[in-house]
């Protein structure tokens, strides 16, 4: 019960409450079965049959957010923290993610973990984030894919009303042919853009103007991975009717949250 009501974006402190359970033991919790999810997801999703993948990176900050942690001087295991999303357009799977900051070394990371749940053929379509045109057709260079970056211009006014969270009016959409060859319908990233909000609505740790925040990388990066293996195995998608792993043929049933710990126990 503590793990799904981790799964539905409920903060330890409101699961200690409601449970019971001491907040060091749901810790405990999660960074046991968060762990192994990280290595179980590594191993379960490779070779992927996909024709269309879409990458993002997604904000959160560790401890507190970068310009305090500079203000004062703050240690540099704190601040911004970055979740790289890749998911396949079809089936909706999350193929593969690399948390860290949002800067070269790791996106040549999630390039090369992309790489390893590919099997062949492919179009990608990332954000205009300059290190994925160098990145990904290296890493991915005997894959056969071809490559686009979908670049939005955002106008620097922001209307006085707005809140202070609202993004500022998007000028112009680019649409940027970086390798190969592809259709301009296929230059999208709408389904990892909403997938971000999947992501913020069912991980307490990303939620906005709260407390809830995550405290160390350990904790953020085995919330992520407990998360992710939920939504690929667990969780079905209301439009597919099904999970994302069922889609993609990675199982032929939806899972139980029990099914999914029956798999994690021999990740030890």
């Amino acid at each position: 019960m503590a793990l799904r009501m981790m799964l539905e974006g409920v903060s330890l402190w409101s699961i200690h409450r409601l449970t019971g359970l001491n907040r060091h033991t749901l810790g405990a919790l999660l960074l046991l079965v968060g762990e192994r999810c990280q290595r179980f997801l590594r191993e379960r999703i490779r070779n992927v049959q996909t024709a269309d993948i879409q990458v993002d990176e997604l904000w959160a900050f560790i401890g507190c957010k970068e310009k305090y942690r500079m203000a004062m001087g703050r240690s540099e295991e704190l601040g911004d923290s970055y979740t790289f999303l890749a998911i396949d357009r079809t089936s909706r799977l999350i193929l593969t993610h690399q948390i860290g900051k949002r800067d070269s070394s790791n996106t040549r990371l999630f390039c090369s973990r992309l790489r390893e749940a590919i099997a062949g053929h492919c179009h990608v379509t990332s954000d205009g984030f300059s290190p994925y045109t160098h990145s990904l057709p290296v890493a991915l260079w005997d894959k056969d894919i071809t490559f686009a970056q979908l670049i939005k211009v955002f106008s620097k006014q922001t209307p006085r009303e707005e809140a202070r969270y609202s993004p500022a009016p998007i000028s112009n959409i680019i649409k940027k042919k970086i390798w190969g060859d592809c259709d301009e319908n296929q230059i999208s990233t709408s389904h990892v853009e909403r997938l971000n909000l999947s992501v913020r609505m069912g991980t307490r740790r990303f939620t906005r103007l709260t407390n809830a925040h995550s405290k160390s990388w350990r904790y953020h990066s085995a919330a992520v991975a407990l998360w992710i293996c939920f939504y690929n195995f667990c969780r079905p998608h209301l439009t597919l009717k099904t999970t994302p792993a069922v889609k993609a043929g990675l199982t032929d049933a939806v899972w139980s949250v029990e099914r999914l710990l029956d798999e994690l126990a021999t990740y030890d």
